[in-house]
């Protein structure tokens, strides 16, 4: 009886998990209270911007975006610099299979919200 086949090896144009590419589309929620739990302040953020995400095979994905809608990146992983954001206007992010994210806005504003709260 064999073993199986190798999970490793997967079909062209699938990816880790063995799915094709994806489009899909969300949208967020109206506002979101982020706390800082050292000093209890708090910041509700408008998030309710809408987006359509690509997700390709590598893992990475391409998020087409009409905000407000929150981003968080986390240390050394891209632009903008580490932290939460509600990210306003029009922009395009992409996310490597690594988890690097860069935003390109084309017309908008980052809300830097970890700033907002210290």
């Amino acid at each position: 009886m064999g073993a199986g086949p190798d999970p490793s090896v997967r079909p062209a144009g699938r990816g880790p998990l063995g799915r094709p590419p994806s489009r899909v589309a969300c949208r967020g929620d109206l506002v979101v209270r982020v706390t800082n739990t050292d000093t209890g302040a708090f910041h509700d953020a408008g998030v309710s911007g809408g987006a359509i995400v690509d997700q390709h095979a590598d893992g990475s994905r391409k998020w087409y975006v009409v905000g407000p809608v929150p981003a968080g990146v986390g240390e050394n992983a891209g632009n903008p610099a580490r932290g939460l954001y509600a990210l306003d206007g029009v922009y395009t992010m992409d996310i490597s299979a690594t988890g690097c994210t860069s935003v390109h806005l084309v017309l908008g504003s980052a809300d830097d919200v970890c700033a907002r709260i210290g």
